[in-house]
């Protein structure tokens, strides 16, 4: 089991998924945001309606936090988006330390899939993470995420099973919640994505 000091160390390519743009989400966009994370979780997973609700309220979480959307560069199209806390701040519990910057509720639009939009979000989140100076990304997600997982074990992120946790559904289910982490390189280095004004 890798621990916390043994995360293996990502490397930012020279270039990511083609004709996408990451921005931060613009007032107006919050409906279709909203609705794209939605149905991004609930295409793929048995998830409670209370949960669907948290996932589909941007507006709410922009107050707090940074909401980024994947644009595609030629028509404008939302793909996909995910969620960072403001610089200095962390979303979850799973951000232990001052130099962990944790994400959450990426999702990708279905008709998107298989452009590498999720990569390229992930590529985003690692890139801001050198450019806030910060040396390790971290994040939670469902055992029943599996192509979620793919992608994040496939970038080199690896299991923090001592931030693990289970809980329980109403129904008395048991909900398992892994951990993944990666350190990303201290060195100040541009995006792998292009990064596009929000307005």
């Amino acid at each position: 089991m890798p621990t916390t000091e043994s995360i293996p160390t990502f490397r930012l390519p020279a270039s990511t998924a083609d004709g996408v743009a990451m921005r931060r989400m613009r007032d107006d966009e919050i409906p279709l945001v909203g609705r794209l994370v939605r149905d991004a979780y609930a295409g793929d997973y048995e998830l409670t309606e209370a949960y669907l609700d948290e996932i589909e309220a941007v507006g709410e979480r922009a107050r707090e936090h940074e909401v980024w959307v994947a644009a595609d560069t030629v028509t404008g199209e939302l793909l996909g988006t995910v969620t960072l806390p403001r610089p200095g701040r962390r979303m979850s519990a799973v951000a232990r330390h001052e130099d962990e910057l944790d994400f959450r509720f990426l999702g990708v639009a279905a008709a998107a899939r298989g452009r590498g939009v999720g990569e390229a979000m992930v590529r985003h989140v690692l890139s801001l993470a050198v450019s806030r100076g910060i040396r390790r990304v971290v994040l939670n997600t469902g055992e029943q995420m599996r192509p979620a997982r793919r992608l994040y074990e496939r970038m080199g992120f690896e299991r923090l099973e001592d931030r693990e946790f289970t809980f329980s559904r109403p129904d008395g289910t048991p909900v398992h919640i892994l951990a993944y982490g990666i350190d990303v390189p201290g060195a100040s280095s541009g995006p792998g994505v292009a990064t596009a004004p929000a307005a």
